[in-house]
C-alpha cells in the first residue's frame, strides 16, 4: 500500500455467553497474551487488553486491510477454541453473539488505555450493562433493546 496512510483505533467490547463469570483471574494473563497474538498475526497492533469475569475489552491500531468485523469474528472464534482445548471449564465456553466496536482519535489513546487497564476497579462501581449503555449513548448509536447482550443480573 504505497502512499497509503491510516490511523484507525478501535476499542472492542464483548461478553461471555449468558454473561457467565467464566473468565477466571488465574487464566487472564494467558488468555490476554493469546488474543494479543491473534491480533498481531493480522497486522494489527494491540494497545491494551483486559477482562473481568464476564466480558473483555481490547484496543487496537487496526491495519487498513483488516475489516473491523472480521478481526473480532476471528478473535472470538479462535480464542473460544483455545479456551475449550485447554479445558478451563467443565462446560463448553462461548462468547455471546455481537460486540461493540468504538473508534477513537489519536489524542484519546492514553485515556482509552487507562480505562481498559483499570477495568477491575471500574467494575466495582459500574455494571457491564451500565457501561455498555453508556458507550452506546456517548457514541450516539441507535439500538434495539432486544438485540443487546443477554443480561442475567
Amino acid at each position: 500500500m504505497a502512499n497509503s496512510y491510516t490511523q484507525i483505533y478501535i476499542q472492542y467490547v464483548f461478553a461471555v455467553k449468558y454473561r457467565m463469570n467464566f473468565l477466571k483471574q488465574e487464566h487472564d494473563d494467558q488468555l490476554q497474551k493469546y488474543i494479543t497474538g491473534i491480533v498481531q498475526k493480522r497486522k494489527c497492533k494491540m494497545l491494551a487488553i483486559n477482562n473481568v469475569p464476564d466480558h473483555m475489552h481490547f484496543f487496537v491500531g487496526l491495519h487498513p486491510s483488516y475489516p473491523v468485523s472480521k478481526l473480532i469474528q476471528e478473535v472470538k472464534a479462535i480464542s473460544s477454541k483455545f479456551i475449550n482445548d485447554n479445558k478451563w471449564y467443565n462446560n463448553k465456553f462461548q462468547w455471546q453473539v455481537g460486540y461493540g466496536a468504538f473508534s477513537y482519535s489519536h489524542s484519546q489513546i492514553g485515556n482509552v488505555i487507562r480505562y481498559i487497564n483499570n477495568q477491575k476497579e471500574h467494575h466495582r462501581k459500574k455494571t457491564f450493562r451500565d457501561e455498555y449503555y453508556e458507550f452506546l449513548k456517548i457514541f450516539g448509536i441507535d439500538y434495539d433493546e432486544k438485540y443487546l447482550f443477554e443480561y442475567y443480573d
